[in-house]
């Protein structure tokens, strides 16, 4: 696993100079015997939720497969992972984003330095390119796309042409977040490895390997407890006071379809301002509880519409905010007023 973050200073490393995984060894383990038979697929999707190592899991593969171009090769035939040594000169240029059979398909920045709301479609079409070149070291070439959700219908139909024909020697790796929505021509087209969300203890480990702090920091623990699964969601709340503020929240979504007119004003202000992580942890904190609230609840079909609803009317209200710089107080008490309401008798 790995955020998207490379510090030194404490803070997360990104995918690409992650050495560590933790908590997927079987997807791991099926991914090296793929590769050792000879016969890997030219494309896996890589799905599951997000900040549980599907980036990390990718940048390890296309590390392993470019120090090893030969399947049948002996470093090949006696490994016991993907890992491949820190000092291998592979490693480093990927760290360095300078290995040149590896493609990494991303949103990018607009002029204004903002990400892209998707992936750009010229940029899918970049494989063409690359795919139709001769290997600069004469072994594999890689792609990666970061992730394949974030496609839109044309890049989407670029990229099923390459997949259609796949030259030899190349592999594609797609993440994905929600492999439902990714297009199911896409889907038929590659090998579906399905990652889990992490046990606690694995979520501790990483955030642990990724900023360097100690193991038995209680902030720490709190936030692998609180993360359901996920390292980029622990390492968020470890941000400032994202766990104070989430357990605002979490007392207020104890109480409903109560609402308490004072707490939500505390949390109004807590979340107020240009900053956007405590706005982030709150929509997290939310999102979370709703997903378990749709996964659990027993109080028929009529309830799970209303808690859909609502899920989709918020996260719509927290985009507009986004967009328009909207003040986030009136934003708290409208989302917990349509969850006072989905969940009102």
């Amino acid at each position: 696993m790995s955020p998207q973050e490379n510090e030194d200073d404490g803070e997360a490393h990104h995918p690409r100079e992650t050495a560590v995984l933790f908590g997927h060894g079987h997807a791991e383990a099926a991914l090296l015997s793929a590769y050792r038979s000879g016969r890997i697929p030219h494309a896996f999707l890589i799905a599951g939720p997000k900040g549980i190592g599907k980036a990390t899991l990718a940048y390890r593969t296309a590390r392993f497969v470019l120090a090893h171009p030969d399947p049948a090769g002996s470093a090949v035939k006696s490994a016991k992972s993907l890992a491949i040594a820190a000092d291998n000169p592979v490693a480093h240029r990927i760290a360095a984003q300078g290995q040149p059979d590896l493609l990494i398909i991303e949103r990018t920045l607009n002029d204004k330095g903002v990400l892209h709301k998707q992936i750009a479609v010229d940029d899918i079409r970049r494989t063409v390119t690359f795919f139709g070149s001769t290997a600069r070291e004469g072994g594999w070439r890689v792609a990666i796309v970061d992730a394949v959700d974030e496609l839109n219908a044309s890049g989407a139909n670029a990229l099923l042409k390459v997949l259609e024909e796949p030259p030899q020697r190349a592999l594609i790796l797609m993440v994905s977040h929600s492999a439902s929505r990714v297009p199911a021509t896409l889907r038929s087209r590659c090998r579906i490895l399905t990652l889990r969300p992490l046990a606690q203890e694995d979520v501790a480990a990483a955030v642990v390997a990724a900023t360097g702090r100690v193991a038995d920091d209680p902030e720490i623990a709190a936030a692998a407890a609180a993360a359901d699964g996920s390292v980029s969601r622990a390492l968020a709340m470890l941000d400032g006071d994202a766990l104070k503020l989430r357990q605002q929240a979490l007392d207020l979504l104890d109480r409903l379809p109560a609402v308490d007119s004072k707490a939500l004003h505390a949390l109004g202000e807590a979340i107020a301002g240009t900053d956007p992580l405590p706005l982030a942890a709150f929509l997290d904190t939310i999102n979370v509880w709703l997903s378990h609230r749709l996964e659990h609840e027993r109080g028929g079909i009529g309830r799970l519409a209303h808690l859909a609803e609502a899920s989709e009317r918020i996260n719509s209200a927290v985009r507009e905010a986004e967009i328009y710089n909207l003040d986030r107080k009136p934003l708290v008490f409208g989302v917990f007023g349509l969850l006072a309401e989905a969940t009102r008798g």
